[in-house]
């Protein structure tokens, strides 16, 4: 549950969050409450069909058509390298704000971090463990800060029912930002590595997966307001890190120190998730565990490596990859819908609860149709 959420909460979805909250204003909040409904119809779904079935994505996309699973997984695995080279980034830029350190060799020694843990005899209670307390540290806060910060809560609540304004590419990017790529199939994954899987779980599976986008969904709303109450409040934010100077604003050196702390326990989260993922997509469930976490080891000293070639990735660059997965996540999500719906025999005579794929077939058609209204403005934002 909160590898998925830590996974979605990295150095470009405080890109995003603050980036969108500066655009849009109080406005934003309905962007907000549509990507949260949308990832919840389709983490329930994909949970739900992993968790039952006890397979990996690529897996269950190879069984449903032969290539499908390989072809998934290139994807996962180029967009998780991708994106851990902007979290890798976002690691050194974390220790930056806190101690001054040369960006390069703060992600460097956060790499070495992350590498550890995987390198520990007990990775999968350490991995676990760790994302928890980060995440709760996340909460807290960032929280902190949404209170110093005195948003209008009142306009806020408004604007996520009836908005002054609606963006597509944003609505897009949030959810490619939240569950798209990797992220999808982050805690799933994780789920039945740890042994829970099959009908006789299907309680905690829902469970999980809901409480998962919430925890998200808390942490973007605390920071939607946090930024927000900077904005009413009459600061201009023009620098390159939107995010660092709104919590300065907020909360004077304080503040900019624990955009450090969030900033960085955000990043490495992300790093974790996505070398974790990328990996899951690679290996089998007959894959040794030490295997697994060496190769785990690898995939981020490659993306350690990248980074420290490259630097710092580009925020227009971060808010792409985003919306890119928005784009590619009908793709898998047609795979789970067709499994829960004619591959009945890959979910061990499960009966699919017809509501649940009503509501995934509903959220995937709005993931083509926001895909499709989010074409022009990819083609915008890249130029």
């Amino acid at each position: 549950m909160f590898l998925m959420a830590t996974s979605a909460v990295g150095p470009g979805f405080i890109v995003q969050t603050t980036t969108f909250t500066v655009q849009l204003g109080a406005a934003f909040a309905f962007a907000i409450l549509v990507s949260i409904l949308v990832d919840i119809a389709v983490q329930l779904n994909v949970w739900r069909v992993i968790g039952v079935s006890g397979k990996r994505a690529q897996e269950l996309a190879n069984t449903v058509l032969p290539g499908a699973g390989w072809f998934l997984a290139a994807l996962i695995g180029i967009g998780g390298l991708v994106f851990n080279v902007g979290n890798i980034a976002g690691t050194g830029l974390g220790i930056n704000v806190l101690f001054g350190i040369d960006p390069k060799i703060g992600g460097l020694i956060s790499a070495a971090v992350a590498i550890g843990i995987f390198l520990s005899k007990r990775a999968g209670v350490a991995l676990d463990k760790i994302v928890v307390v980060l995440g709760a540290v996340m909460i807290l806060l960032i929280g902190y800060v949404a209170v110093v910060s005195q948003p209008p809560l009142g306009e806020a609540l408004t604007n996520a029912v009836i908005p002054d304004n609606i963006d597509f590419l944003i609505i897009t990017t949030l959810i490619g930002g939240t569950i798209g790529g990797y992220i999808t199939y982050a805690g799933a994954h994780r789920m039945i590595d740890a042994g829970v899987s099959g009908r006789e779980n299907v309680g905690e599976i829902t469970k999980s997966s809901i409480l998962g986008i919430i925890i998200t969904g808390i942490i973007r709303v605390l920071l939607f307001l946090a930024v927000l109450g900077v904005v009413a409040g009459g600061v201009a934010l023009t620098s390159d890190n939107l995010a660092a100077e709104a919590f300065r604003s907020a909360a004077g050196t304080i503040g900019l120190k624990l955009f450090g702390v969030i900033l960085w326990a955000a990043s490495i989260t992300s790093v974790i998730g996505a070398a974790y993922t990328s990996i899951s997509f690679v290996t089998t469930a007959k894959t040794s565990p030490r295997k697994r976490s060496i190769a785990t080891c690898v995939f981020i000293a490659v993306s350690a490596t990248v980074f420290t070639l490259l630097g710092q990735a580009p925020a227009t660059l971060l808010i792409m990859a985003g919306a890119v997965n928005g784009l590619i996540l009908p793709v898998g999500f047609a795979v789970i819908l067709w499994v829960a719906w004619r591959r009945r025999d890959l979910l061990g005579g499960y009966v699919y609860p017809k509501w649940l794929l009503v509501i995934g077939v509903v959220a995937w058609l709005l993931t083509l149709y926001l895909g499709y209204r989010s074409l022009g403005g990819l083609a915008q934002l890249w130029t």
